[in-house]
């Protein structure tokens, strides 16, 4: 095995791990798992077998519909990684784009293991909480709805999280009707407005999906910014790729 295809191996052997990872130790398998299995799976397959690989596909090439076969695969493949490399351009430019002082914060709700937050939702939580905290004079919504295997809502969970660690339930809106992003900022928004709390707000979620979350909002005519929080590491491979999957829909949408 030649250095190249040393270096495929293996690079492609720690991705496989760290995409199967969640599978393993969490039971979490989603499209962006799912699909970093496979596509590692295949590189690893390819870092090994190489030389079985160049023959197959020379076998193919020499045939005519062979040609077009691999010539649409490697247009396909193109556009794939453009499209992901634009949309990766998206998130992180919306990661950054930070709220003014005070502005109402909206945090997003994630699942609940019980009654206690998901290691996600413990990370927007934190972040809320460390915002909170820089802006003494903001007010927060906490959106999130009762789901399946949930004993609480999202936003009962979050609403405990933070008074536990010193916020001031007065600060604290709870919006526990919500079930998707959408439903999570439109349910916000009318809450505000019945209190009387206008202006712009700052979205805290998962830094992978401030993106998505601020094209809801500029659809529902809200003007917002971003307050992300911070994957851990072993997760963050797994919801970046399903997260490029949902911009794409919601985009097609």
């Amino acid at each position: 095995m030649d250095r190249l295809h040393t270096v495929i191996t293996v690079v492609s052997a720690a991705f496989f791990v760290l995409f199967a990872a969640p599978l393993v130790f969490r039971g979490i398998l989603n499209m962006g798992n799912a699909t970093g299995i496979l596509v590692f799976g295949l590189l690893l397959y390819y870092g090994i077998c190489y030389k079985r690989v160049h023959t197959f596909l020379g076998n193919i090439w020499q045939k005519r519909g062979g040609k077009v076969v691999l010539v649409c695969l490697t247009v396909l493949c193109v556009c794939v990684l453009v499209t992901a490399a634009v949309e990766t351009v998206c998130i992180v430019r919306s990661a950054l784009h930070r709220p003014p002082e005070n502005t109402t914060a909206v945090v997003l709700g994630c699942s609940v293991k019980g009654e206690r937050p998901s290691r996600i939702l413990e990370e927007r939580l934190e972040a809320a909480y460390d915002y909170l905290e820089q802006n003494p004079e903001a007010f927060c919504v906490l959106s999130g709805g009762q789901g399946p295997g949930e004993n609480i809502s999202e936003a009962e969970c979050m609403y405990r999280y933070l008074t536990e660690r010193g916020i001031a339930s007065e600060r604290l809106i709870l919006e526990d009707a919500s079930t998707t992003t959408e439903e999570n900022l439109k349910y916000s928004a009318a809450l505000l407005e019945e209190r009387g709390i206008g202006g712009d707000i700052t979205i805290v979620t998962s830094e992978f999906h401030e993106y998505r979350a601020n094209q809801v909002a500029e659809r529902l005519g809200i003007t917002s910014y971003s307050t992300p929080s911070h994957t851990f590491f072993v997760y963050l491979p797994t919801y970046y790729v399903r997260e490029l999957y949902g911009i794409l829909y919601y985009m097609i949408r």
